[in-house]
Protein backbone atom coordinates (compact mmCIF):
# COMPACT_ATOMS: atom_id res chain seq x y z
CA UNK A 1 0.00 0.00 0.00
CA UNK A 2 1.57 3.67 -0.95
CA UNK A 3 -0.40 6.74 -0.03
CA UNK A 4 0.26 10.55 -0.17
CA UNK A 5 3.51 9.65 2.58
CA UNK A 6 5.34 7.34 0.46
CA UNK A 7 4.50 9.79 -2.70
CA UNK A 8 6.44 12.67 -0.81
CA UNK A 9 9.46 10.52 0.50
CA UNK A 10 9.80 9.69 -3.15
CA UNK A 11 9.62 13.33 -4.47
CA UNK A 12 11.75 13.69 -1.69
CA UNK A 13 14.20 11.39 -3.68
CA UNK A 14 14.49 8.83 -0.95
CA UNK A 15 13.24 5.47 -0.88
CA UNK A 16 11.37 3.83 2.38
CA UNK A 17 13.63 0.81 3.14
CA UNK A 18 12.45 -2.58 4.59
CA UNK A 19 12.49 -2.81 8.10
CA UNK A 20 15.96 -3.14 9.70
CA UNK A 21 15.98 -7.10 10.91
CA UNK A 22 16.42 -6.75 14.88
CA UNK A 23 19.98 -7.86 16.20
CA UNK A 24 18.41 -8.90 19.93
CA UNK A 25 15.44 -9.87 21.38
CA UNK A 26 12.88 -7.03 20.48
CA UNK A 27 10.35 -5.89 17.75
CA UNK A 28 11.22 -2.67 14.93
CA UNK A 29 7.96 -1.65 16.80
CA UNK A 30 4.87 -2.32 18.61
CA UNK A 31 1.53 -0.44 18.53
CA UNK A 32 -0.62 0.29 21.81
CA UNK A 33 -3.81 1.26 20.82
CA UNK A 34 -3.11 4.36 18.83
CA UNK A 35 0.30 4.58 19.25
CA UNK A 36 3.37 3.49 17.57
CA UNK A 37 6.63 3.03 19.72
CA UNK A 38 9.57 2.11 17.78
CA UNK A 39 12.98 0.58 18.67
CA UNK A 40 15.82 2.53 18.45
CA UNK A 41 16.64 2.66 14.89
CA UNK A 42 20.45 2.95 13.79
CA UNK A 43 21.41 4.17 10.32
CA UNK A 44 21.25 1.44 8.40
CA UNK A 45 21.11 1.11 4.10
CA UNK A 46 21.05 -2.57 2.89
CA UNK A 47 21.67 -4.08 6.10
CA UNK A 48 25.17 -2.47 7.20
CA UNK A 49 26.28 0.74 8.84
CA UNK A 50 27.86 3.15 5.70
CA UNK A 51 30.23 4.91 9.27
CA UNK A 52 31.19 3.68 12.60
CA UNK A 53 32.48 5.49 15.26
CA UNK A 54 32.10 8.68 17.23
CA UNK A 55 30.65 12.03 16.18
CA UNK A 56 33.11 14.44 16.90
CA UNK A 57 35.96 11.98 16.34
CA UNK A 58 35.63 9.29 13.59
CA UNK A 59 32.40 11.00 12.48
CA UNK A 60 31.79 14.78 11.56
CA UNK A 61 28.55 16.00 12.64
CA UNK A 62 26.95 16.75 9.32
CA UNK A 63 28.08 13.37 8.49
CA UNK A 64 26.03 12.58 11.89
CA UNK A 65 23.15 14.39 11.11
CA UNK A 66 22.33 12.50 7.90
CA UNK A 67 23.04 9.43 9.56
CA UNK A 68 19.67 10.64 11.71
CA UNK A 69 17.73 11.28 8.73
CA UNK A 70 18.18 7.97 7.63
CA UNK A 71 17.60 6.06 11.18
CA UNK A 72 13.94 8.44 10.84
CA UNK A 73 13.74 6.30 7.51
CA UNK A 74 13.99 3.35 8.85
CA UNK A 75 11.56 4.04 11.89
CA UNK A 76 9.30 5.18 9.07
CA UNK A 77 9.75 1.42 7.23
CA UNK A 78 9.01 0.17 11.47
CA UNK A 79 5.87 1.99 11.97
CA UNK A 80 4.84 0.99 8.09
CA UNK A 81 5.36 -2.64 8.95
CA UNK A 82 2.80 -2.40 12.13
CA UNK A 83 0.24 0.84 10.72
CA UNK A 84 0.38 -0.92 7.24
CA UNK A 85 -0.04 2.59 6.04
CA UNK A 86 2.10 5.50 6.60
CA UNK A 87 -1.20 7.73 5.40
CA UNK A 88 -2.38 6.77 9.11
CA UNK A 89 0.10 8.67 11.05
CA UNK A 90 -2.11 11.78 12.87
CA UNK A 91 1.36 13.23 14.28
CA UNK A 92 5.27 12.50 15.16
CA UNK A 93 4.26 12.45 19.07
CA UNK A 94 7.99 12.18 20.48
CA UNK A 95 11.51 11.71 18.79
CA UNK A 96 14.42 10.38 21.04
CA UNK A 97 17.64 10.51 19.91
CA UNK A 98 21.02 9.07 20.73
CA UNK A 99 24.10 10.09 19.72
CA UNK A 100 27.43 8.31 20.24
CA UNK A 101 30.01 11.24 21.17
CA UNK A 102 33.53 12.09 21.71
CA UNK A 103 34.05 13.95 24.95
CA UNK A 104 34.15 16.95 24.30
CA UNK A 105 31.04 17.07 21.69
CA UNK A 106 28.04 18.99 22.99
CA UNK A 107 26.55 19.07 19.23
CA UNK A 108 23.99 16.59 20.04
CA UNK A 109 20.99 18.63 19.32
CA UNK A 110 22.19 19.71 16.09
CA UNK A 111 22.80 15.85 14.84
CA UNK A 112 19.58 14.95 15.44
CA UNK A 113 17.93 18.07 13.26
CA UNK A 114 18.60 15.41 10.48
CA UNK A 115 16.14 13.15 12.18
CA UNK A 116 13.44 15.85 12.78
CA UNK A 117 13.97 17.90 9.63
CA UNK A 118 13.20 15.08 7.21
CA UNK A 119 10.08 14.22 9.56
CA UNK A 120 9.20 17.63 9.11
CA UNK A 121 9.72 17.35 5.43
CA UNK A 122 7.68 14.30 4.73
CA UNK A 123 4.78 14.90 7.11
CA UNK A 124 4.63 18.90 7.19
CA UNK A 125 2.57 20.09 10.14
CA UNK A 126 2.42 16.03 11.59
CA UNK A 127 5.65 16.08 11.88
CA UNK A 128 5.73 18.65 14.69
CA UNK A 129 7.49 16.63 17.83
CA UNK A 130 8.89 16.65 21.53
CA UNK A 131 12.14 15.66 21.29
CA UNK A 132 15.07 14.55 23.36
CA UNK A 133 18.94 14.56 22.27
CA UNK A 134 21.25 12.66 24.69
CA UNK A 135 24.62 12.02 24.04
CA UNK A 136 26.07 8.53 25.57
CA UNK A 137 29.18 6.51 25.19
CA UNK A 138 28.96 3.76 22.75
CA UNK A 139 25.72 2.33 21.05
CA UNK A 140 25.16 -1.31 19.03
CA UNK A 141 27.92 -2.13 16.53
CA UNK A 142 29.83 1.18 17.25
CA UNK A 143 26.91 3.19 15.45
CA UNK A 144 27.30 6.93 15.51
CA UNK A 145 23.65 7.40 16.36
CA UNK A 146 20.24 5.99 17.15
CA UNK A 147 16.68 7.81 17.06
CA UNK A 148 13.42 6.22 18.75
CA UNK A 149 9.74 7.41 17.11
CA UNK A 150 6.69 7.31 18.66
CA UNK A 151 3.61 8.39 16.55
CA UNK A 152 0.08 8.32 17.16
CA UNK A 153 -2.35 7.07 14.60
CA UNK A 154 -5.62 8.07 13.08
CA UNK A 155 -8.41 4.97 13.68
CA UNK A 156 -8.19 3.02 10.63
Amino acid sequence: MSGAVEARIAELGLTLPEVVPPIASYQPAVQSGVYVYTSGQLPMVAGKLPVTGKVGAEVTPEEAKELAATCALNALAAVKSVAGDLDRIKRVVKVVGFVASAADFTGQPAVINGASELLGEILGEKGVHARSAVGVAVLPLDAPVEVEVQVELAEA
